[in-house]
């Protein structure tokens, strides 16, 4: 085999993965053993690659994704490029065998060693989840507390469970273990709530970072209506460590390319004014920062707010007020949205978190009215909401969407028609990474973009107990069969940015 000779580098940093491609097409391939040998070592390469970027990728078999909200694309025998930044350089579908090499020779690479995976009938690729509500620190907690209210489970549950995120040791290994669950079950996007403690969230950050996910962290802002052991000392306190975080993130990833801060009051109920309105200056001060909160969660919730914030009508009122409402809100739950709120949310551009185990299993929660927000326009992503969610898994959160929406067809005399399979895989994709301000980016595979994807086996006697694949079934078929039976075991590859991250 050929000796390729790497460029002088410092020990921080690996040659570059597209150098030695690149010098590798020089070489004389003689032999399938000697490529096979090519291979695993760029395969090594990958591995320790640099965060946000990795090796040039080929695809070529099924690929399917949404353009819009209704519109599913089931591409055959389509070709997939992926450069060295991740990004997405090509896709074309009806793409035959014979015509690969000449699609790879205009993309800039030599055919005879650029890396096509070929997916057989049953495998195919779709974009990562993108799970737009949950927290993090809830993650060992999950499936706990069924049956009582929300601020009963808060306060017997749930904060007893984050103040142990204080300790920096379980931090780190809770939430290793998190992140990495998320991931087998293809979540590239999240949006996390952390526990309100300031190191432990920046601990977030870096698992996420190293883990190569895509993620928004937030520090649960929280100084009020919570036990003396689990609150932030004061506003300033609250304050100062969300400006620690913003600058821990900052210099972690300077662009934002996997990490990126959100400022995350719990909800006004544990917020004084003065935390909120120093919030709203945060916003005001760093205008591409996202925003989420809870809002309108619970009949409990909102008659506590008023009490508390009396001078507001609606929390849409109190949150515009306070500056913490607009085009980067991201609003879990909307269950009890006033007519006058779902205008507003729809006329500032506001996107909802639509978290229906949640809503369904928690007492006194209902069913959000997704099909009213999808008819006005306004953005709407799916959340596992985790732990209030018994389960981590957007595809369980997509099936029980689809659950619920039946159920609001039959209260809106069918007034609300239930998602369809397309709108469904639209909210976990998509839709999401629209909540997440992150379209532009990923949420499907338009030329461009990054290559945030899932690679999908139906056909393996060991992906678990999905419905298995029959020789009549069609490619829409068998999708419908991964979304409503499958699970993380059907998930063989995850990528992030192009890079493999599944472990």
């Amino acid at each position: 085999m050929p000796i390729i000779n790497f460029p002088p580098t410092s020990s921080a940093y690996l040659p570059s993965p597209f150098y030695i491609l690149r010098n590798y097409s020089h070489c004389n391939r003689t032999t399938s053993h000697q490529y096979s040998i090519f291979l695993y070592i760029m395969e090594e390469l990958d591995k320790n690659a640099t965060r946000v970027s990795g090796l040039p990728l080929g695809f070529h078999g099924t690929v399917i994704h949404s353009r819009r909200l209704e519109d599913l694309e089931i591409l055959e025998n389509c070709i997939v490029i992926v450069g060295t930044d991740g990004k997405i350089q090509a896709l074309q579908a009806d793409v035959e065998s014979d015509q690969i090499n000449s699609i790879v020779s205009e993309n800039g690479y030599v055919p005879d060693v650029f890396p096509v995976k070929y997916l057989k009938r049953g495998e195919f690729l779709c974009p990562g989840f993108v799970d737009t509500h949950n927290h993090a620190p809830q993650w060992a907690q999950r499936g706990v507390g069924r049956g009582i209210s929300l601020l009963d489970w808060l306060n017997k549950v749930t904060f007893a469970h984050e103040a142990k995120f204080q300790d920096p040791e379980y931090a780190k290994r809770m939430y290793a273990s998190c992140v990495t669950g998320f991931l087998q079950q293809g979540i590239t996007t999240a949006s996390y709530y952390g526990s309100h403690h300031g190191q432990a969230t920046r601990i977030l950050a870096d698992v996420c970072f190293e883990k190569g996910q895509r993620a928004l962290v937030g520090k649960c802002n929280m100084n009020r209506n919570a036990p003396d052991w689990y609150r932030d000392p004061s506003v300033s306190d609250s304050l100062r460590e969300t400006h620690e975080l913003i600058h821990h993130v900052q210099k972690l990833d300077p662009e934002y390319r996997l990490v990126k801060p959100i400022l995350t009051p719990r909800f006004a109920i544990s917020c004084e004014p003065e935390l909120l309105d120093g919030l709203g200056a945060i916003a005001r001060e760093h205008p591409d920062l996202p925003i989420q909160t809870h809002f309108n969660e619970a009949k409990q919730e909102i008659e506590f707010t008023h009490q508390l914030f009396p001078e507001f009508d609606t929390e849409a009122d109190l949150y515009q007020q306070y500056g913490l409402l607009n085009d980067r809100s991201i609003l879990a739950h909307c269950i009890f949205l006033q007519e006058g709120e779902m205008r507003r949310i729809q006329e500032l551009g506001c996107g909802v978190a639509h978290c229906p185990i949640s809503n369904t299993t928690m007492q006194d929660f209902m069913v959000a009215p997704v099909r009213e927000y999808l008819r006005r326009g306004i953005k709407v992503g799916l959340g596992t909401d985790s732990g209030g969610g018994y389960s981590s898994s957007i595809l369980d959160a997509m099936k029980q969407a689809f659950i619920v929406s039946n159920a609001q067809q039959m209260l809106t005399q069918g007034r609300d028609p239930a998602l369809s399979l397309c709108e469904g895989f639209f909210l976990a994709t998509l839709g999401g990474a629209q909540v997440c301000g992150l379209d532009d980016r990923v949420g499907n595979f338009a030329v461009g973009k990054e290559f945030d994807a899932l690679e999908v086996h139906t056909n393996l006697a060991q992906a678990g107990v999905m419905s298995p694949v029959e020789d009549e079934d069609t490619l829409q078929v068998i999708f419908e069969k991964f979304l409503m039976t499958g699970d993380d075991r059907n998930i063989v590859k995850v990528y992030v940015s192009g890079r493999s991250v599944k472990l």
